[in-house]
This record gives C-alpha cells, sequence and structure tokens, in this order.
C-alpha cells in the first residue's frame, strides 16, 4: 500500500534530485529514504528515478507521479486545516515589494475580525518561488501582483499606481508630473531580475520606448532610493511604497502623465482550495482597512 510518507519522500526527491538533501529536508537518514523510494517504486511497479550516486534524475513516469504526489499532499494539508481550523496556521507568502507596506493593515485586518484565520505564517519571496510553493502545497495563500497562472483562483484587492522618484536637483527638471517623453532621457534605476515590479516598470518602459534603463542588482526598493538620492538617476516606486521609502525627504515624487504605470495586487490561491470564502473574507477586510487607511 502507498503510504502518505512514501509520498512526501518522494516529492522531497523530485524537488531536490539529490538523496542527501531530501533527506535532510525530511529529517531522516539517506537509507531510509532511500528505502521508502524503492518500496514505493515497487508498490506502482515502474521506476521512477534514474540513481547517479546521491544525484537522481527523474523519468518521465516520475515527472507525473511528482506531480501527483504534490497535489495528494496538498489536499492532506487542506484535510488537517479543516480539522483543525482554530490552531492550524495561514501560511501566506507575499512578495518584498508588498510586504513591507502591507503588512500594518494585514495586521490591522486580522485583528479587527479573522481569528480563524490565526496563527498567521508569513513567507517573503520573489512571485515565481512563491508561485511554486503555493502549487507544491507549502503555501496556502499568496499576495502578489495579479494577473498571474489563470489555473488559480485570485481576488483584486486594490490598484497601486507608480510614481517616478527623482533626485532633489537636476533632470528631470519638471515640477509634479512628467511626460513618457521625459523618461526618454532619464536614466531609470530598477530591482534585478526575478522581481515583478521590474517586470511591470520594463512592460511599461517598452511600450513608451524608454530605453535608458540600468539594473545594478538591487534587492530592494529602499537602495534604489538612496541611488536617486546620490544623483545616480531616477526609479520607478509604486505609490503604497512612498511613505515608508520617501520619509527623508530627500528625493523628489512626480506623477506620470496618463496612461499611468500601476500594477494590481491581489490575493491568489489554489482552486482546489476549501477555504475560498476565508481568503476572500480576508482579501474584503485588508481592501477596506487600505481603503480607511488612504
Amino acid at each position: 500500500m502507498i503510504t502518505t510518507k512514501q509520498l512526501r519522500y518522494f516529492e522531497a526527491l523530485a524537488r531536490t534530485e539529490h538523496f542527501g538533501k531530501a533527506a535532510d529536508l525530511c529529517a531522516v537518514t539517506q537509507p531510509a529514504l532511500s528505502m521508502q523510494i524503492k518500496e514505493l517504486e515497487a508498490e506502482l511497479g515502474a521506476q521512477l528515478v534514474e540513481r547517479r550516486g546521491k544525484l537522481v534524475i527523474l523519468t518521465p513516469t516520475g515527472i507525473e507521479i511528482a506531480k501527483a504526489a504534490r497535489r495528494i499532499l496538498a489536499d492532506i494539508s487542506e484535510l488537517e486545516t479543516m480539522a483543525d481550523q482554530n490552531f492550524c496556521p495561514l501560511r501566506l507568502g507575499i512578495i518584498p515589494t508588498v510586504a513591507p507596506y502591507l503588512l500594518p493593515t494585514l495586521f490591522d485586518a486580522l485583528g479587527g475580525g479573522a481569528g480563524a484565520l490565526r496563527p498567521l505564517h508569513l513567507r517573503e519571496a520573489q512571485t515565481a518561488t512563491l508561485l511554486a510553493e503555493l502549487d507544491d502545497g507549502l503555501l496556502d495563500l499568496v499576495m502578489l501582483a495579479t494577473p498571474v497562472d489563470p489555473e488559480l483562483e485570485s481576488m483584486p484587492l486594490f490598484e497601486d499606481r507608480f510614481y517616478l522618484v527623482a533626485p532633489l536637483s537636476g533632470s528631470p527638471e519638471e515640477a509634479g508630473s512628467v511626460s513618457a517623453e521625459t523618461l526618454k532621457v532619464q536614466r531609470l534605476l530598477l530591482l534585478e531580475d526575478g522581481h515583478c515590479l521590474r517586470d511591470q516598470a520594463l512592460s511599461y518602459c517598452e511600450s513608451r520606448n524608454v530605453l535608458n534603463i540600468d539594473t545594478f542588482g538591487m534587492t530592494n526598493l529602499t537602495t534604489l532610493v538612496q541611488m536617486v538620492a546620490a544623483g545616480m538617476g531616477c526609479t520607478l516606486l509604486p505609490e503604497m511604497s512612498l511613505p515608508i521609502e520617501t520619509a527623508r525627504g530627500n528625493v523628489r515624487l512626480l506623477r506620470i502623465e496618463p496612461p499611468e504605470p500601476r500594477r494590481i495586487i491581489g490575493l491568489v490561491w489554489r482552486k482546489s482550495s476549501r477555504r475560498d470564502e476565508e481568503f476572500r473574507a480576508l482579501g474584503r477586510m485588508i481592501a477596506a482597512s487600505r481603503s480607511a487607511a488612504l
């Protein structure tokens, strides 16, 4: 009989492609993990992995079984959640360009009547990582810029406009707002590859033929703002970040003439989740709390 232990061990092996790393992830010895994988292959009557020392390569059958194992383990997690709703934590992932600025609103929402969703386990990571962990059942819910995979359920929460952040003196010389034509002659600083905010800014720039773009491997908006303050260029910041990132008053804020670049922040979860009603209730509370704070 196939056991959840076998599925959990095989899923870890499929994810790490390494017996030693998978064993560490499952907190067991490598021989114990290897034995469970062999028993799973015997139960299924199929080879799931090709062994090359400690390294493994999934066979075509192994790839499909790994996908099924993830779905099964995610369903088991959902059942455990249903059995003990009050004590099972909500595993929420948030992208880095949202987390620092929305957490106070999120905590207000959770303190305002969402007790069934607590305790809360937070995970901050880039979009691709969060979506992969959501698909694997490691997260229940993620908050990021939408739209994403149509196979996932989503709920838009609010729009977040982009502003141009410029040095206190120098180019651009405009005050109040700037046009796309003005942006073309600016040196635009963006986050490193992997951040969805960077992708959204690039999409806007490409549509307006803004080509003077630099990426310095920066991973957070605070560093970008300091580079702007030092006169190294300009950057685009989401409106929700402005109260924190521009609090020192060492940069200028300029609106971008319509159509303004913007992103839509939303909640995303698996369509198979049985907590749809709870997640939508949380979304409504977050949207209402943010609206009241503006």
